[in-house]
């Protein structure tokens, strides 16, 4: 039986904390990481190691004056970024990061997960394209021809990539029989070995695609300052900046999350305690995301376009054939 009510909401609330609290640690870390990719320190004035730069980024953008551009559309201009953030931050109700687990010192079990539909990996998708609108309101409501280029550039984006996307992922529900992510889990407990195996050319267009999905470079295409100065958000300051930002990054740790419950295993493994483990398997995707960011230079919107279509989408479609067949052949 799923936790109660209550349990539930108290579950929701220290996980949206979490979240958020490694967002702000992961700017620090990311700005330490690229500083010594590219030969130089990164933050390090504000507190030890400039461990408190977020809490000082966090200043300067809460004292920022809140001004709405002439124009724009009040009511879609403020939801935007509200809808994108929500969105990013909804997926993980359906994450798992383990079973059930005992508090300590007392004899209470609760699911280390918010919500366990059948369909989650339907849920995922569905909030995934939720955020498209925020990005597209944002740009269109600002009354600015940067920021509308940038949402068109954005929706484009995120709609071709979409594709591959779940193509992609349409092996390891194969593969697995559900779109639980629970039961994936378990199925690859079961079948004895992670899907990232067999479902090696379905993980590779995963990783390319959620690349694309967050706009992390080589594909900010959406945010390219040296021709849309921001992109969807140029009409955008203080918070309400933060919170596109925030989205981005939330949605990172969440496509991080949910390839290592689809092709690692997720916390199924029994070689150290499920959360940390699945933590680790994380930290490895969101490293890699970093690591591309430092090394590799922003794609032309053409090639973006490109990519997509005419290598990723034959390359997922080609991986799900096969697939298809294994499967068949096995039943």
């Amino acid at each position: 039986m799923p936790d109660g009510f209550i349990v539930t909401v108290i579950k929701s609330l220290i996980l949206a904390n979490l979240v958020m609290g490694v967002f702000a640690m992961l700017t620090w870390a990311e700005r330490r990481m690229l500083g010594r990719f590219q030969v130089r320190l990164g933050p390090n004035r504000v507190g030890p190691f400039g461990l408190l730069q977020p809490i000082a980024d966090l200043l300067k953008l809460i004292r920022k004056e809140s001004l709405l551009p002439v124009g724009v559309n009040p009511v879609l201009y403020l939801a935007a970024p509200v809808v994108s953030l929500f969105a990013s931050l909804a997926v993980f109700a359906v994450i798992p990061f383990g079973g059930q687990a005992t508090i300590p010192g007392t004899d209470f079990k609760i699911f280390l997960w918010v919500s366990n539909p059948s369909v989650a990996l339907l849920v995922v998708f569905a909030l995934g394209s939720l955020s498209f609108y925020g990005f597209l309101v944002g740009g269109w409501s600002s009354s600015s021809k940067y920021s509308l280029l940038g949402s068109m550039r954005a929706v484009s984006q995120l709609i071709s990539y979409e594709v591959s996307l779940a193509l992609a992922v349409i092996g390891v529900v194969m593969m697995s029989h559900s779109l639980s992510l629970t039961a994936i889990v378990e199925a690859q407990h079961r079948d004895g070995l992670p899907y990232i195996i067999p479902q090696f050319l379905g993980f590779a267009v995963y990783v390319v695609a959620a690349t694309a999905e967050t706009n992390r470079i080589p594909f900010d295409l959406p945010e390219a300052e040296g021709e849309l100065v921001a992109g969807y958000h140029t009409e955008y300051g203080g918070m309400r900046f933060a919170m596109f930002q925030n989205a981005e990054y939330v949605a990172l740790i969440a496509f991080s999350a949910i390839a290592s419950v689809l092709f690692l295993g997720g916390y199924g493994w029994p070689w150290l305690p499920g959360p940390i483990w699945m933590l680790l398997e994380m930290a490895i995707f969101i490293f890699v995301a970093m690591w591309l960011r430092a090394t590799l230079p922003r794609v032309r919107y053409d090639k973006l376009m490109s990519i997509g279509w005419k290598v990723l989408l034959p390359a997922a479609t080609l991986n799900l054939l096969v697939t298809s067949v294994i499967v068949a052949w096995r039943a």
